[in-house]
């Protein structure tokens, strides 16, 4: 085998430094997607209203207080989208079960129905733009994508359980 034919082993800083770069990037477009869907929810709505409502509707019902744990953000801008979201009927507020002082918030039948519309759209691109990519590819990246995502939650609660 010619030194050019040897496979070579990624060194790992540079693996690192790609996986920043392609992440950042990443970010960077899912922010402006976030603030393109938000709008399609609701021309008065931002970029991280989607992001909230989404999460709600998938791991719901929340305490606000769990949305600044998961996503990350200020509570004034977790309290604010809140606030806008209630306003538009698309989440609800009940008295949480388990402590009469604090509130739980819903997605709505309204808020379910419009991220429904929106969320089968994006999947349905999804599916098209990486229509030449095999299944296993695709079940890998969204693994890869979950694992790396529970890194972060992970590292959010612990910074919030020292603030």
């Amino acid at each position: 085998m010619s030194a050019e034919q040897v496979p070579q082993r990624p060194d790992a800083h540079e693996s690192f430094v790609r996986l920043e770069r392609e992440i950042g990037l990443l970010l960077r477009r899912s922010r402006a997607i976030s603030a393109r869907l938000a709008r399609e929810l609701h021309p008065d709505l931002d970029g991280a209203a989607y992001g909230l409502l989404a999460l709600l509707q998938d791991a719901g019902p929340l305490r606000a207080s769990d949305l600044v744990t998961r996503l990350g953000l200020d509570k004034s801008t977790v309290s604010r989208q809140v606030a806008s979201l209630v306003d538009l009927g698309m989440v609800t507020r009940e008295p949480d079960p388990d402590d009469g002082r604090a509130q739980v918030l819903s997605t709505s039948a309204e808020g379910s129905a419009r991220l429904a519309r929106i969320r089968e759209v994006r999947r349905a691109r999804w599916e098209a733009d990486m229509s030449g990519w095999p299944a296993q590819d695709v079940a890998t990246l969204g693994e890869l994508l979950a694992r790396l995502n529970r890194l972060g939650e992970a590292r959010e609660a612990e910074s919030a359980g020292r603030d």
